[in-house]
């Protein structure tokens, strides 16, 4: 399952994740992994989930985000949830076509290696395509 909360910035968005962070740590056995460009919410994030930071890694745009995903989940098969902190920071930029793309093909791929993702977007929600209104 894809959900998105979209916001602008200082609306909660990332309370929000982190709530569901714990939610997560607390209900599911499998693992959680936290997603984020810079290490912002490096304290924020109990120990028990796995903080990533993609600037460690160089890459950026969605195509890189597409891979770095799948290596997650080809390395470890016990990922029950993934939360990505800022996906427009992560991409470097705010490609809405794009992005309507990427969270479908998230969808298919959550259904068929049985994992959740929750995403935030800084945007305003009135600017919202039909695609990612469905994920709302």
């Amino acid at each position: 399952m894809v959900k998105v909360i979209m916001g602008l910035k200082g609306s909660g968005k990332t309370k929000q994740l982190l709530d569901q962070v714990q939610k997560a740590l607390n209900e599911e056995r499998g693992s959680v992994v936290c997603i984020e460009k810079e290490p912002n919410l490096r304290y924020s994030i109990p120990s028990q989930a796995r903080h990533v930071c993609t600037s460690q890694y160089g890459g950026r745009g969605l195509d890189f985000f597409k891979g770095f995903i799948s290596g997650m989940l080809a390395g470890n098969y016990d990922i029950s949830h993934i939360f990505v902190d800022g996906l427009y920071k992560i991409i470097d930029g705010n490609d809405t076509v794009g992005v309507d793309g990427f969270l479908d093909w998230l969808s298919a791929l959550s259904e068929k290696e049985n994992f959740d993702i929750m995403l935030t977007l800084s945007a305003d929600i009135s600017s919202a395509t039909e695609t990612i209104r469905k994920y709302l």
